[in-house]
C-alpha cells in the first residue's frame, strides 16, 4: 500500500472588508479515481491525507468487499489522480453492486451503491448493558474537550469536516476531509486495516447525523455516535431502530442526547437560575 498523502492546504491571495489583501490558508480538494481491477469505480473529492484508507473504507462502507485480505494492494498515484486497488479474486457480482447508485447528503455529492436498507437486518451492535459500550456524561465531555484542544484544519483554513475515534475520552483516530463521508469512511478503512473492533469505540463528527452517517457508524460496529451538528429525521429512526446512542449539538458541556437512553450514564448539570423579572 502507498502512503501517498497531499499537502492539506494551499495558500490563496485575498481581499478582506477593509480593503487589505493578504494570503490565507484554505482546504486542498482534488478529485482521486478510483479503479477497481482496472475497472473505474467512483471519483471522491478529497484533501487526500489519507487517501488509501479512504479508499479501503470506501469499499468496506459500500460493501463491495468482504474482508481486507481479499484485497491485494491499493495505489494511490497523485500525477494522474488515481487509486488503483487490485484484489486477490475480483469483485463478484460487480455490476449487480454497482448499478443501483444513490447521491448522498455529502458536503458535494457523493454516491453509494446498492439498497442503503438493505443489510440492516445483519448489523449486530453490542448490548447496551456491556459497560464498554456505555458513554458516561463525564466521559463525554472529556471527549469534547479533546476535540477542543485538537490541532486542525479546520482551525487554520476552515471548510473541512473533522471525525475520530475514541475509546472512551481517549482518541485513537482523527482525520479531515472536504465531506464528512470521506472521513468516516477513512476511519473506517483504519479500522479494517488495523482490525480494530468498534464495540467499545465512539464515533465523532462535525457533520450532521443523516441516515448514512448513522449506518456507516453502524456498520463499523460502533455503538455511540458523537456529532457537533445536528440530526435528521431518518437519522434519529434509524438511531432508535439499530439501538445507537447518538447525541447532537455537542460541543464544551451542551449536547442533547436523540436516542439510546439505555446507552447513557447521566449527570445532569445544576439547573441554571433564571434571573430578572417576567415582563407581563
Amino acid at each position: 500500500m502507498t502512503h501517498a498523502s497531499a499537502p492539506l492546504t494551499q495558500a490563496i491571495e485575498v481581499l478582506d472588508e477593509f480593503g487589505a489583501t493578504r494570503r490565507i490558508a484554505v482546504p486542498a480538494e482534488r478529485a482521486l479515481t478510483v479503479f477497481v481491477d482496472k475497472r473505474e469505480l467512483v471519483t471522491l473529492m478529497t484533501l487526500g491525507a489519507a487517501p488509501e484508507l479512504l479508499v479501503l473504507g470506501y469499499l468496506r462502507n459500500q460493501r463491495l468487499v468482504e474482508s481486507v485480505d481479499d484485497i491485494a494492494s491499493v495505489t494511490v498515484d497523485w500525477d494522474v489522480n488515481a487509486a488503483a486497488v487490485k484484489t486477490r479474486a475480483g469483485i463478484e457480482r460487480f455490476d449487480e453492486k454497482t448499478a443501483k447508485r444513490v447521491v448522498t447528503t455529502g458536503c458535494g455529492q457523493g454516491t453509494v451503491f446498492g439498497d442503503l436498507m438493505g443489510e440492516l437486518d445483519s448489523i449486530r451492535l453490542p448490548s447496551a448493558d456491556e459497560p464498554s459500550a456505555r458513554i458516561s456524561q463525564s466521559a463525554l465531555y472529556g471527549l469534547l474537550n479533546a476535540m477542543r484542544i485538537q490541532e486542525s484544519t479546520y482551525k487554520s483554513a476552515g471548510s473541512v469536516h473533522g471525525c475520530a475515534l475514541f475509546r472512551r475520552d481517549e482518541l485513537l483516530m482523527f482525520v479531515e476531509d472536504v465531506g464528512r463521508h470521506n472521513a468516516i469512511d477513512t476511519i473506517a478503512g483504519w479500522m479494517w486495516l488495523n482490525d480494530v473492533s468498534g464495540g467499545d469505540k465512539i464515533f465523532y463528527t462535525t457533520g450532521r447525523l443523516t441516515s448514512e452517517m448513522v449506518i456507516k457508524s453502524a456498520q463499523m460496529g460502533v455503538p455511540i455516535v458523537v456529532s457537533r451538528s445536528g440530526i435528521t429525521q431518518m437519522g434519529h429512526q434509524l438511531g432508535v431502530q439499530l439501538g445507537l446512542a447518538l447525541f447532537g449539538r455537542a460541543m464544551n458541556k451542551h449536547f442533547i442526547c436523540y436516542s439510546g437512553l439505555a446507552r447513557f450514564d447521566s449527570q445532569p448539570e445544576p439547573a441554571r437560575a433564571i434571573t430578572g423579572a417576567v415582563q407581563g
